[in-house]
């Protein structure tokens, strides 16, 4: 069988193409169904299937747009409850395409209703796990309790994901590939290797997971040390659930503003550019989430800071970017909160104020410093021993208990995330000074 894998450098997730006998299969596909089509028509192949290995947190899949396109079926675990036309795929459900025939292994722990597709041909066997087995770890049990009408607690599941590695994967040979639907950098998981596949030998050699150990150690180690959950993740969930919308209709629909003038005060602005022209100058009420490249994590941040169905504009560097932009911006269903695309002069009011680094490296007891890195970064070691910690995505709802009688200082790990949270405080504190120490934090580790 002849497998495609298909990476989203910035969300970290894999999909992936299986085909046979000019039928193909996709597993947990990406908001935008367009590289799918395009590489059917390479290999001369009808889509005939689409697997959703449960309902993504972290993305909106396309698996909808593609059955109403192509006709394809999608193929869903029961206990998913799906809104969308869907045919059940439980265990002991199977489905022959060309020469391949694919079954499930309901494999809940990260989310109650997943599970893993195997795909087998003559002595090929191909897992494709979902989140529930990554490449040197396994998905987070606690991203169901605040999703819908999802509810699931982590203790639970946690349980259930420790049945899973211990039962369901037995009678599967070890030369078996598993193919994860995420990688390092995902927040579905934690510590993942950067492999994008592996064999299920390596894994039950060097996975924890698989490690000989009892059930309550499973559950202490497995819910330690999770990174957070964006605000967007539950809404995702419901969404999958539901059905997704049309990319192309949803993300064409914004309007392009071109008249600053007229851009209504109160309204959150996303400001995707670089930070240093977001300094010289931008809108009032901008938060500063720079879409510079893949490496930036646009899409994780956009749905951490901002909430669901809360409106915002969205600032362009350039009209050449709007495809671009309103792309990623549905990657996590956000298309439609969108009130308009802007594009701006050089001439614009507000501006950031110049940060002396020098007075701040004699002077640091001036200064009230706000470190805005994530629970578990704080916990290894504080940069500035005086530092009040606020995770970045807790900033706009508990920017209250940070002082204002000093001027203040953002910092983060590395400087990307401290952009979005000086522009939040700016946004916060009208008579104090607030600055953002960007890269310069290196200086001080």
């Amino acid at each position: 069988m002849t497998i495609k894998q298909f990476k989203d450098s910035p969300l970290a997730h894999y999909s992936y193409a299986i085909v046979s006998n000019g039928e193909m299969a996709l597993v947990d596909p990406s908001r935008n169904p367009m590289d799918y089509y395009r590489y059917a028509e390479e290999q001369n192949a009808k889509i005939v299937a689409v697997f959703e290995t449960h309902p993504h947190a972290d993305f909106v899949s396309s698996h909808l747009q593609i059955h109403e396109e192509t006709g394809a079926t999608i193929y869903v675990s029961e206990k998913v409850g799906a809104d969308y036309p869907h045919k059940s795929f439980d265990e002991g459900d199977s489905f022959k395409l060309g020469d391949v025939e694919f079954k499930a292994i309901n494999t809940p722990g990260h989310s109650p209703d997943s599970i893993t597709v195997v795909a087998k041909k003559d002595d090929e066997t191909a897992l494709f796990t979902g989140d529930t087995l990554f490449i040197g770890n396994v998905g987070r049990p606690d991203l169901r309790e605040k999703a819908g009408n999802m509810k699931a607690k982590r203790i639970d599941l946690a349980k259930q994901m420790y049945h899973t590695i211990q039962n369901k994967f037995t009678d599967l040979p070890d030369e078996a590939l598993v193919y994860p639907a995420h990688g390092a950098g995902s927040l579905c998981g934690k510590n993942m290797s950067d492999a994008s596949s592996s064999t299920l030998g390596n894994e039950r050699q060097g996975n924890w997971a698989f490690k000989e150990q009892t059930e309550d150690e499973f559950v202490e180690e497995i819910l330690k040390d999770q990174p957070f959950i964006p605000h967007y993740f539950g809404f995702n969930v419901d969404i999958n659930k539901t059905g997704p919308e049309n990319v192309q209709r949803t993300k064409w629909a914004n309007k392009l503003q071109l008249n600053v003038d007229e851009v209504e005060e109160g309204v959150t602005i996303v400001d995707t550019r670089d930070e240093e022209k977001f300094k010289k100058g931008h809108l009032p009420n901008s938060i500063n989430i720079m879409a510079r490249s893949e490496k930036d994590k646009y899409e994780t941040w956009l749905g951490a800071i901002v909430q669901p169905k809360e409106e915002f504009y969205l600032v362009l560097d350039s009209i050449d970017n709007i495809e671009e932009l309103l792309e990623r911006t549905a990657k996590i269903g956000y298309e439609k909160q969108v009130k308009a695309v802007i594009t701006l002069s050089s001439e614009v009011s507000k501006k950031s104020d110049d940060f002396d680094l020098e007075d701040f490296k004699k002077n640091q007891e001036n200064y009230t410093i706000v470190d805005i890195r994530n629970n578990g970064e704080v916990a290894e070691g504080k940069i500035f021993e005086d530092a009040i910690a606020v995770p970045l995505h807790e900033l706009r709802e508990n920017s209250t208990e940070i002082p204002s009688h000093k001027p203040v200082v953002v910092h983060c790990a590395g400087g990307y995330r401290s952009a979005a949270g000086s522009s939040i405080l700016d946004n916060k504190f009208e008579n104090t000074k607030v600055y953002d120490l960007s890269d310069a934090i290196k200086e001080f580790k």
